[in-house]
């Protein structure tokens, strides 16, 4: 597992259906060491703090691997690392493979893996198709968020080392999944139970899936 490419930005003014939006979505790649701190990269911004960064989601790590899909799914469209918005273009860590509560070390930084990415109409806009997002979360390749749990500085080419496993052993997809589906098979509840139960899950996130609970019980 490694860190191909470290990407920042910062917000930009955009023209999109007639206004003007403010998007920290443009991100590129940077060479040398960046230093990674609580809320973000050295180099690096968000636009609308309601929704965007914070201590959840101070980093946005989305997998090389997807690349060859995007790229086959829209018509060949040249993609520089960095065109998802992430912050980190990553290689061996899928959605799939990754728990939430997952505590990796990359550089000198130690990350705690916190949630899969939903995608906003701002990744529309990025691409300049207003199907995106609903491509974007049916490909169940969103990608997902770290938050900082001690800084340091990393760039591209860090090993990203596994330092501990969640014993809770819900994966980044299995979030996604839960939170699209419309009814629960017998196993799923089984996951949504647990998943309430990982620290590292936002407290929004437990808070809407205690609620799911809920209505299904």
């Amino acid at each position: 597992m490694r860190l191909v490419s470290v990407n920042v930005g910062l917000p930009r003014e955009v023209a999109w259906k007639g206004r003007s939006v403010s998007t920290g979505i443009f991100k590129e790649p940077v060479p040398g060491r960046v230093t990674l701190r609580r809320l973000n990269l050295d180099g690096d911004r968000q636009a609308d703090l309601s929704v965007h960064g914070g201590v959840d989601k101070a980093v946005y790590a989305y997998p090389a691997e997807h690349y060859h899909y995007w790229r086959s799914e829209l018509g060949g469209l040249e993609m520089p690392f960095g065109v998802f918005g992430e912050n980190f273009t990553t290689e061996g860590l899928a959605e799939e493979e990754v728990n939430i509560g997952d505590r990796f070390q990359v550089g000198t930084a130690e990350l705690v893996v916190t949630q899969p990415r939903l995608p906003c109409y701002k990744l529309g806009l990025k691409f300049g198709r207003d199907d995106m997002m609903k491509r974007f979360l049916a490909s169940a390749r969103t990608g997902f968020y770290f938050s900082v749990s001690r800084e340091g500085e990393v760039g591209a080419g860090d090993a990203v080392a596994l330092i501990d496993r969640n014993p809770n052993n819900v994966a980044v997809g299995d979030i996604t999944r839960l939170y699209v589906s419309k009814r629960y098979s017998p196993a799923e509840l089984e996951t949504l139970n647990r998943a309430t139960q990982v620290p590292a899950l936002p407290q929004s996130w437990r808070t809407y899936f205690l609620e799911r609970l809920e209505k299904v019980g």
